[in-house]
């Protein structure tokens, strides 16, 4: 396959969970975002020099490197290391990167004030990884698995709950068990590391659901 079929064949798919396009790359602390969603995922790849339709624009190839560099090492905490590919389609550069799923996880870079924060990818956009998830995400990556192998009244009324209505906020779970924020958040990253819920993001807000798995 040639450069051309195979970056029109990836632009073919559109923007999704793990592929995003970017015109151009004009902040690194933006950029860096983009690498700590798709770090906190499963990975993904940039194509850049490719606009939101699809059009190939193309790019000045060693700016957009150093720029990505600098934003993978420089604002991400801790720093990632990424992939550059670059392909010559229709007379124009695209460049393609490369993120690979961290290990260390979560991976933060600065908001739109500098504040750092945790970042995930969902479908085609970086949204704001939830409290709960962050907390979750640091637990797996010091592989503190609970020890726990039977359910508190707690847990099982949650489990309950997601069987008839399917998913539910951290704020209604606190409702619904008339227990504290912080012993909700407990009991839901004890089932996440167990397998049996998971987090789920839809229309801005942080799911507690069944493991479609189990």
């Amino acid at each position: 396959m040639s450069d051309k079929q195979y970056i029109l064949s990836l632009i073919a798919q559109g923007e999704h969970e793990h592929q995003d396009f970017k015109y151009q790359i004009s902040d690194a602390r933006k950029i860096a975002r983009s690498i700590s969603a798709f770090a906190n995922h499963s990975g993904g790849h940039l194509l850049i020099g490719v606009k939101d339709n699809g059009s190939i624009a193309g790019v000045s190839s060693d700016e957009e490197m150093y720029m990505i560099d600098q934003a993978a090492q420089m604002y991400c905490q801790p720093p990632q290391s990424v992939q550059f590919t670059l392909f010559r389609v229709e007379g124009k550069n695209v460049l393609k990167v490369d993120i690979a799923a961290a290990e260390a996880r979560p991976v933060k870079a600065p908001d739109e004030h500098g504040a750092w924060k945790a970042y995930y990818r969902v479908a085609d956009e970086n949204v704001l990884a939830s409290a709960t998830h962050v907390r979750l995400m640091a637990r797996k990556s010091q592989d503190d698995a609970p020890t726990v192998i039977s359910y508190s009244q707690r847990e099982q009324l949650l489990l309950d709950y997601l069987k008839d209505h399917g998913g539910i906020t951290l704020s209604g779970f606190v409702r619904l068990a008339h227990c504290s924020r912080s012993s909700a958040e407990q009991s839901v990253l004890n089932l996440c590391q167990m397998g049996v819920v998971t987090l789920e993001y839809h229309d801005g807000h942080c799911l507690i659901t069944n493991n479609s798995i189990n």
